[in-house]
């Protein structure tokens, strides 16, 4: 008998160790720390092509390489810090995601200089309260819809890269702001009850 089979599960967290305390732990879990926001936004923008397990298995990499999410550090890194980025076999070491992140952490400095934090740039989106879905399949989930798509022009409008409508829908799954949870998992009700 499975791990899934004894604790019911989303299908796509399937057996694997670390992809199982995240679903149990993480994903879905309303999020409001500005810093681990910008975290999550920084992993999905590297995900970009590739599998989750593929990012969650660096992720360690990610704090260590982009010192801890610190959002003004990365906001001032150099040539030379990319450099050492596009060195670093721990992480993605693509030049549009390294440039992306940096650059965001830029304009996320931007934003809390006139007044938004981030968790408050975000929630906005889904009015402070997290979007019930109530999905049995994984395969009626989509893969954006027209609140991610409005994040994102608005996100591009504001100079951000990498945040197309479907890694913005992937962002709001993982930070909370919608409860992607199939109804058949365990933790689809806990989720819902979640209050503000």
């Amino acid at each position: 008998m499975t791990a899934n089979q004894i604790r019911p599960r989303c299908d796509w967290c399937r057996d694997d160790k670390l992809y199982m305390r995240y679903h149990d732990e993480e994903w879905g879990k309303p999020l409001f720390d500005n810093q681990r926001l910008f975290e999550f936004l920084v992993l999905e923008t590297a995900q970009a092509g590739l599998s989750w397990i593929t990012i969650l298995r660096r992720r360690e990499n990610y704090r260590v390489a982009f010192d801890a999410f610190d959002v003004d550090m990365i906001a001032s890194y150099d040539e030379k810090k990319r450099q050492s980025l596009l060195a670093d076999s721990g992480i993605i070491r693509n030049r549009l995601k390294i440039d992306s992140a940096i650059n965001n952490a830029g304009k996320i400095v931007d934003m809390r200089n006139s007044g938004t934090s981030l968790a408050e740039y975000f929630w906005r989106f889904v009015d402070g309260q997290p979007v019930q879905n109530h999905f049995s399949r994984l395969s009626d989930i989509p893969a954006s819809t027209d609140v991610s798509k409005k994040m994102s022009r608005d996100m591009k409008q504001r100079g951000f890269s990498f945040t197309g409508p479907t890694i913005c829908y992937a962002f709001m799954q993982a930070t909370g702001m919608v409860n992607d949870h199939l109804t058949s998992c365990f933790r689809y009700d806990e989720c819902a009850q979640w209050k503000s």
